[in-house]
């Protein structure tokens, strides 16, 4: 479906109405010549100035026009915008003029949403911190609409609580999240990395990959110390390549996000055999309606199918015995692209599951070897109705010893909507070099912000004693383009060392004579909320529900009986030898030969035996 986006106005400083159409260099595909850039969210005509003029260390170096102000009123009287969205230049170093504005709108227009550049992202970079501000201003009207019907609809259905929305960093949000909807953008997956940070923390792991497998694409995240990496910048709606994210396809966002590689691929995407006669899997998905053969309803064959024919998959029903399981269709299915590949059915589907495991490491290698991490100091948390399927062979590819399958995978994401906690973000455009910088003034504002952000937290619910704050800084060699984000130091020399030490762990050397410039201070609060979530117990051992079986499996190029044993008639502390399967009601997991799985209290634990 195709949502109608609402028309919004732009103000910004006079001679820079086409900055958000101009934006940057940089193309989706670089050898096309008919590249089309994404359609600007603001038409022209709806983009209006002032005059007014502030240099980038915050001096006025012209006034803002009072008459200006009273036209623009006007004019945005006389459109049929449903908000406006103000960004003046260098508006993050001083940022009166927009506040103004603001002040001036909302007095001539009550109605109007109005979102301020210098509230949403005070960075510099002028285009990034338009498309920001013009992105957020877009999404006021929907969300604020959403919201309004969440909670009406929450009230008539009798529950009685207060209404918390996942952010894209990974946090909570209970109040003002209308002022930052852009926030909300991709927070649905983050709440994945949020459950395998908790269960990490819980269970005493600092390093660990989040592996989510569903039915039509697989997510990729770090948590080091206990924490999910996070990065500062998103192209909404932009287009990914093996998990990578297209610069230039889509809007840019400055908010914090957690940092996840995505790729297609699930127990949906299609197999299919391209022009060459070669075998490809995805992107495009059968989805759950009509999903796989094996469902019954559709004939393509997919990645569920493949694991069908190779006996992983049990070969009758799903969901405890409540979804059928058409095999001999999902066999049909696979064995119609074999002749082609001059590959028996079985060889094919091996195949098939080979080349989406590898996709899948893609995207486990973006998140840690490309952001310089070593993958085989991480446990790899495989959860989704597929993670745990596959979660052996992804693993062999990275070198990781160790996965851990939580208890109910398949609902593990909704999880981390439980265990989040709440998050304040603010950040501080800096522009100076180490040497340079007021330690004093920085100290101030830190300390400022976290008095805020605290009181902003237990406003919201949080219990004091569980407030906790990161101060960091995003730094770079003076000449570079981008920056890279530290914690902080109390000495210029100590932020320099920790820049020089995040730059050779990054890309493998530094330059310890060059000058480090600080480009933003941030600070960020995080809060428990009161009462913390209870956690069921898990399933007790009982001989009826260990209901072990047997079932042939393809392993190493033929079938051979492999046990089937149900999850919740593990014993604490159980140890089986692969190859072996454990089905539970929502999901399988697949113990690949050369590994082993212990049963623990509330996780399965999966460790190489060969290495």
């Amino acid at each position: 479906m195709n949502l109608e986006l609402p028309r919004i106005a732009l103000v910004t400083t006079y001679g820079f109405r086409d900055v958000i159409e101009i934006g940057r260099q940089n193309r989706s595909t670089l050898y096309n010549l008919f590249v089309e850039r994404p359609r600007p969210l603001v038409a022209r005509s709806d983009r209006l100035t002032v005059r007014e003029r502030v240099d980038f260390q915050g001096n006025v170096l012209q006034a803002l026009d009072e008459s200006d102000v009273e036209r623009l009123c006007e004019e945005l009287r006389e459109r049929d915008v449903a908000a406006a969205a103000i960004c003046l230049l260098h508006s993050y170093a001083n940022d009166a003029h927009e506040r103004r504005i603001a002040k001036a709108i909302s007095a001539a227009l009550p109605g109007m949403r109005v979102t301020i550049s210098s509230q949403v992202d005070p960075q510099y970079r002028e285009y990034e911190r338009c498309s920001t501000t013009v992105v957020n201003a877009v999404l006021a009207p929907i969300v604020e609409s959403y919201l309004e019907r969440l909670v009406i609809a929450i009230r008539a259905a009798g529950i009685d609580a207060p209404l918390y929305v996942m952010r894209s960093d990974g946090g909570l949000a209970a109040q003002g999240i209308l002022s930052r909807p852009a926030a909300l953008i991709e927070s649905g997956p983050a709440s994945g990395a949020m459950a395998a940070a908790a269960l990490g923390r819980r269970i005493g792991i600092a390093r660990l990959l989040s592996f989510d497998m569903g039915g039509t694409t697989a997510k990729a995240g770090a948590i080091v110390d206990g924490v999910a990496q996070v990065v500062g910048e998103f192209e909404a709606a932009g287009a990914t390549h093996s998990g990578r994210a297209i610069k230039g396809s889509g809007y840019p966002v400055r908010f914090p996000f957690v940092d996840l590689a995505e790729v297609s691929a699930g127990g949906g995407t299609i197999a299919w055999l391209d022009d060459a006669g070669s075998l490809r899997v995805g992107p495009l998905s059968a989805g759950a309606d009509p999903g796989p053969a094996c469902y019954g309803r559709s004939d393509q064959p997919t990645v569920a199918d493949a694991n069908v024919v190779l006996g992983r998959l049990n070969q009758e029903a799903l969901l405890g015995g409540a979804f059928p399981i058409d095999a001999a269709r999902a066999r049909s299915a696979v064995e119609r692209l074999a002749p082609a590949l001059s590959l028996s059915l079985e060889m094919t589907a091996e195949g098939i599951v080979r080349l989406i495991d590898h996709a899948m490491a893609k995207v486990l290698r973006i998140v840690t070897v490309e952001r310089g991490l070593d993958p085989r100091e991480f446990a790899l948390v495989a959860f989704g109705g597929a993670g745990p399927l596959h979660a052996c062979a992804v693993a062999d590819e990275l070198g990781i010893a160790r996965i851990v399958v939580p208890q109910h995978p398949g609902l593990f994401s909704a999880l981390g909507l439980l265990e989040a906690d709440l998050h304040t973000s603010d950040v501080l455009a800096v522009l100076r070099s180490t040497g340079e910088v007021d330690q004093t003034a920085l100290q101030r504002w830190f300390e400022e912000r976290e008095e805020r952000a605290g009181a902003s937290l237990i406003e919201q619910g949080v219990q004091q004693q569980t407030i906790a704050f990161r101060r960091q800084y995003d730094a770079r060699y003076r000449g570079q383009s981008f920056e890279l984000t530290i914690d902080h130091a109390d000495s210029p020399e100590s932020i320099a060392q920790r820049f020089h030490d995040a730059h050779r762990a990054r890309y493998g050397y530094d330059v310890r004579s060059e000058i480090v410039e600080l480009i933003n201070a941030r600070l960020t609060g995080v809060g428990a909320l009161s009462p913390s979530v209870t956690r069921s117990p898990s399933t007790p051992y009982s001989v009826e529900g260990r209901r072990e079986d047997t079932r042939r499996v393809w392993v190493d190029g033929s079938f051979i009986n492999v046990p089937v044993l149900q999850r919740a008639g593990l014993k604490e502390g159980e140890r089986i030898e692969g190859p072996a399967i454990v089905e539970e009601y929502d999901c399988t997991t697949y113990v690949a030969p050369q590994w082993s799985l212990t049963a623990d209290a509330d996780v399965l634990v999966l460790e190489k035996t060969v290495k």
